[in-house]
């Protein structure tokens, strides 16, 4: 094979790997990454009174939130993300992850540390570091619903509304 036919064979295979690759980069950006953009939340504004009920306003002061709700709909694919950004560790014993029907999953032991994250799936499965499992036989997840998380004292600690 002479050189300008290696450079033409070359040049073309240049170009059909970055079509491809940037085929499947558009198509993923469009299918999951747009899927898991937190929703924007109002926080109301600090209430001086001492009579509040816990969970009724958004407490901000430990940086956790609820990073996405993936798979929506479909029991075998609905996970639940839930990630610390703070320093130290975040003890998520006795927390809850709600939904807007009363569907509550509540935490076992389980310590976050700083960038961890925890997945919480809708269906049944052996529980693990970083994989906790509902054990629900339906899915709770729907478009538009919000997720929220509370501490164990029933402090609101993160919504997150689903895609």
């Amino acid at each position: 094979m002479d050189r300008r036919k290696l450079i033409q064979y070359l040049l073309l295979n240049v170009f059909v790997s970055a079509s491809v690759t940037g085929g499947i980069l558009f198509w993923y950006d469009r299918n999951y990454r747009a899927v898991s953009q937190p929703a924007v939340i109002q926080q109301a504004a600090p209430s001086n009174s001492t009579d509040s009920a816990p969970g009724t306003d958004l407490q901000t002061d430990i940086p956790v939130k609820i990073s996405s709700v993936v798979g929506a709909g479909t029991l075998d694919s609905e996970i639940v993300v839930v990630k610390f950004e703070g320093e130290g560790e975040l003890d998520l014993t006795s927390w809850q992850l709600k939904d807007e029907d009363g569907n509550t999953f509540t935490f076992p032991k389980l310590t976050l540390y700083p960038n961890g994250a925890v997945q919480v799936h809708t269906n049944s499965g052996t529980d693990t570091v970083i994989d906790l499992y509902w054990g629900i036989g339906e899915a709770v997840w729907s478009s538009g619903e919000n997720a929220r998380l509370f501490d164990s004292q029933g402090n609101l600690r993160a919504v997150y509304r689903v895609p």
